[in-house]
């Protein structure tokens, strides 16, 4: 009873179990089968066959569909010693921008002009109906709050331009990008202006956020990091068929003895 409560107990345990009693069910009972027919060596070869046939099949479903076991998710990460930017005129120095940022002390239009530069200089703004914006936006706003240079509800996400990210190989006007294992850097920045202090009366609704118009908005520097999300079920993917193969080969050999010894003459029996 102990023993039944701790696999209970014990999700470890219960996965393991159940992972032991399904193979042994499932790979075993074939095995069985196979092994009455073909003999407990031959029967194992091609149980073992199949097996990884399988996994083959089932892997390179699993890497061209994204799905299985995977790794890492793509995410934005800082690019290191510039990720936050609060001084608009660093800009350029970070390699954000080619050409130098004049400022004229209003706030506002230097934010407009600075999105003029960047988009002249290559960057595309995003639009904010867009997914892409949401996620860049929230882990420049994580990088904000983690630096401590504002705390939640202190600053809004205004804008978000991106840059770079092209892959290739590509085919038929890019709409056949199977193999494009290659990717150029892909950078986001993320532009944040700061909130106007409001004070918070209890009963009532929160008032509306307010941008700070007398001071500078600030920017976050991103790099995009592919992760590996496929890269497990392209690895079992290879190997299977490595293993698969092999043992393809061994079973061809095998058949070609068994050819070889039935076509041989006879020996004739000594009396």
């Amino acid at each position: 009873m102990s023993a039944l409560l701790a696999v209970n107990w014990e999700w470890e345990l219960r996965g393991t179990l159940i992972v032991i009693i399904a193979v042994g069910v499932l790979c075993g009972s074939l095995y069985m089968i196979l092994g009455t027919n073909l003999g407990a060596r031959l029967g194992f070869l091609v149980a073992l066959t199949g097996l990884f046939g399988w996994m083959f099949i089932m892997s390179a479903i699993w890497w061209t569909y994204g799905k299985g076991l995977l790794g890492d998710d793509p995410t934005w990460q800082p690019v290191a010693g510039k990720t936050l930017i609060r001084d608009t005129a660093k800009l350029p120095s970070v390699g954000a921008l080619d050409a130098p940022v004049t400022l004229s002390g209003d706030y506002a239009a230097d934010a407009k002009a600075v999105t003029e530069l960047l988009r002249a200089d290559g960057w595309k703004k995003l639009d904010s109906a867009l997914p892409s914006f949401q996620q860049a936006g929230s882990a420049g706003s994580v990088l904000v709050e983690e630096g401590g240079a504002f705390a939640a509800g202190e600053f809004v996400v205004v804008n978000v331009f991106e840059k770079g990210g092209e892959r290739s190989p590509t085919f038929w006007d890019d709409r056949i990008d199977f193999l494009a294992f290659f990717h150029k850097p892909h950078y986001a920045l993320v532009e944040i202006a700061p909130l106007v202090p409001q004070r918070t009366e209890p009963g009532r609704a929160p008032a509306r956020a307010v941008i700070d118009t007398s001071r500078p908005h600030e920017y976050v520097y991103m790099i995009r990091d592919m992760g590996d999300k496929r890269v497990p079920a392209a690895q079992i993917c290879i190997l299977s068929l490595i293993v698969f193969l092999l043992l393809c080969w061994l079973l061809h050999n095998r058949d070609k003895r068994v050819d070889e010894n039935r076509a041989a003459k006879a020996l004739p029996a000594k009396g």
